[in-house]
Formats: C-alpha cells, structure tokens, sequence
C-alpha cells in the first residue's frame, strides 16, 4: 500500500441512523459483511468473506454477479484499523476463482479508506477508493459503491 491518497478513483458517503459501533460491526465482521457487501441487485458468495480486522489481517469478499456472467473476487489486506473511525485496506480484483483462493498480495491494487464518525444524530461514513482508473471505470465503481450503501442501509433497517 502505496501512502499517496492523490489519485482518488471516487468514493461515496452517506450518513445512517445508527451509532458508530453498530457501523463498525457492520464493515468488519465477517457474518455481517456476507449480508450486505453487494449492490443490491447480487449478493454475496456464501461461504467467501473473510474479516480479520486487525493491521495485516486479511478481507475478502466474492460478489456473484453470474447474472452479469461471472463472479467478482476481491481482496486484500487491512493495513489501519483504528476502531470506531478508520479502515485502510488494499484492494485486489479478479474474476478468477483461482486469484480469489491464492489472496495474492503482489496482485495489483487499489488503496480504500473508509471513514467513519458520529454526525448529525448517526454515523456518517465515507468509502474511497484510491488508485489509477479511467474516468469512465471509475463512475461505474461509484455507481456501484452507491448501491452497496444502499445494501448496508437495507441490513441496517434503515432504508
């Protein structure tokens, strides 16, 4: 992980009406994560998150996205863990099962930051994705993001 957060791909934010804790546990525990982290029209891998929420320890998630003819990897490694306000971690992209198993951490990849905070009565937490893109790449991500926030509120109760 690169510690040069210039190249912003994109990133989304929203503020929800839960507290910081209930946010927390929504983006580092494993069974939580395999409730919401997709967009709303795919769902999560049974069975493929990994959550080991600690400086090194490894995420991954697959998204079956079949619909769209295949499923999408992704992992990585936390690289901050400040809990309650801060997730760093790496960011790797496959659509090959094989990448997925091995984790490989010499795979390409982009920077995420996710913040969050008490705001305004809830918890306001912004996902950003660090890394080069082009344009047009990186508004379909956006969109995509916008959709898993809508996932994480419809886990939350909120929307």
């Amino acid at each position: 992980m690169s510690d040069d957060y210039s190249a912003l791909a994109y990133s989304v934010e929203r503020t929800y009406p839960v507290d910081v804790d209930r946010m927390w546990s929504a983006w580092t525990d494993a069974a939580e994560l395999e409730q919401w982290y997709a967009p709303t029209d795919l769902s999560v891998v049974p069975g493929s998150v990994v959550s080991d929420a600690v400086i090194g320890g490894r995420w991954a998630v697959a998204v079956d996205a079949t619909a769209y003819g295949h499923i999408a990897y992704f992992w990585g490694r936390y690289d901050d863990v400040s809990p309650g306000s801060r997730l760093i971690h790496s960011l790797s992209y496959s659509q090959d099962e094989a990448d997925f198993v091995a984790h490989d951490d010499d795979a390409r990849y982009h920077d995420i930051v996710i913040d969050t905070e008490s705001r305004d009565g809830g918890t306001w937490v912004r996902f950003a994705q660090y890394g080069d893109m082009p344009a047009e790449q990186a508004a379909m991500a956006q969109a995509g993001m916008e959709s898993y926030f809508d996932s994480l509120g419809k886990h939350l109760g909120v929307s």
